[in-house]
Formats: structure tokens, sequence, C-alpha cells
């Protein structure tokens, strides 16, 4: 099994390193684009909950796949900036996890005591001073294990990329068969190389759990 490893190096290295950039760009995305969404959906402003929440509902019942058909070939006909596959990638990946990570944050916010706005617009406090200052910094306790499933889904769901000629672990096991390589203990090894991926994602998510535990 190990041979199998060493001999197909290159294909492994070259596939989980994408496999790594894909996900980080496409999490950065997801989670600024989702906070977004989540200030949107809170928002005193109806026209803004409505747009959040427009967005939240297609991309939620929308599959990914189709997100990436719309990016694959959907997108070139709009004739808008040219870019790579890569890039179509990462932004099918950020704008469909953005919607779960928006009901994450938005989650989390529910938490915080409705007693904590009102006390904030006493003080002064426009609504973006209070969720940055005062909601958004109690609701991380609560948003850090939903967000860690969310991410660790996200990272499973750049394999999806493959299918769209993109280079990333997803692409592996073809290229392992045109080189005529037993595909079961590739895909052992694949399977293994996600383990390892996903490790330091639930590694963190304890060690903030028990930072952050307070008493219930």
């Amino acid at each position: 099994m190990i041979e199998l490893l060493f001999d197909n190096r290159d294909l492994f290295i070259t596939g989980f390193l994408h496999t790594i950039l894909l996900f980080v760009l496409a999490g950065l995305g997801a989670l600024v684009l989702g906070t977004l969404l989540a200030a949107m959906r809170v928002s005193p402003v109806p026209a803004l909950r409505l747009l959040g929440t427009g967005y939240v509902t297609i991309f939620r019942n929308t599959p990914l796949t189709l997100v990436f058909f719309f990016f694959a070939f959907a997108y070139p006909r709009l004739q808008l900036v040219d870019v790579s596959f890569f890039t179509r990638a990462v932004l099918a990946l950020a704008m469909y996890t953005a919607a779960f990570v928006c009901e994450v944050v938005r989650s989390g916010i529910n938490t915080v005591d409705v007693g904590q706005f009102e006390a904030s617009r006493a003080l002064g406090f426009t609504f973006s001073q209070t969720l940055t200052t005062v909601v958004v910094p109690q609701a991380i306790r609560s948003v850090v294990p939903p967000m860690t499933s969310v991410l660790n889904s996200l990272l499973k769901n750049t394999t999806i990329a493959a299918g769209f000629s993109v280079l990333e672990a997803g692409q592996i096991t073809p290229a392992l068969s045109e080189r005529g390589a037993p595909l079961l203990i590739g895909m052992f090894w694949i399977a293994v190389g996600f383990g390892i991926l996903v490790a330091p994602l639930t590694a963190t998510q304890r060690a903030l759990e028990k930072r952050w535990s307070v008493a219930r």
C-alpha cells in the first residue's frame, strides 16, 4: 500500500495542495460574505432582511453541483470578467457555503439576550457598532461548534471541483486509473489525507470550546 503513495507522490502532493488552497480561499470568502448576510438578516431595514433571506433560501435549496454548472457554463455567456476554472470553483464554493455560514452566525446572534441590543441603543450605539462591539463577541462562543461543521463540509465539497477540470484531491483517482494503479488503495490514501486535513479543524474547535466554556 505504501508503495502506491510514494510512487504517485506527485499526484497526491499537487492534488492536496490545490485542495488546501481552494478550501482556504473559499472559506475566507464564505466567512466574509456569510457574516455580511447574517448582518443583513438581523438588520432593522426590511429591504436588507428580504435580500439576505432570499439569498440564503436560494443557495441552501440549490444543489452545489448546479452552482458549479452555472459558473462553468453559464458564467462565460454573461461576458463578464474572464477568470480561470479554479477561480470559478472558489466563487461557487464561497457563495454556496456563505448561506450556511449566515445561518450559523445568525443563530449565534440570536443567543445574545435582547437586553444587550436595547442597552446598546440606549447608549447611542449604531446598529453596526452594536453588532461589532457587543453582540458578535458574545455570539462567537455559540458559533464555533456549528461553524466547524460547516467548514468540514466545505473541505469535503471541494472534491466536486474535480468534475469541472479543477486540479485538486478529487482528480487523484482518475489520474491513478490512467496509470493503472489500484484505485481502492488510492481512495484509501485520499481518505487518510482528508482525515489529516480535518483533524486541525476539530482540534481547534475543542480547544476554543474548552477556553470559552462558561457555566450555563
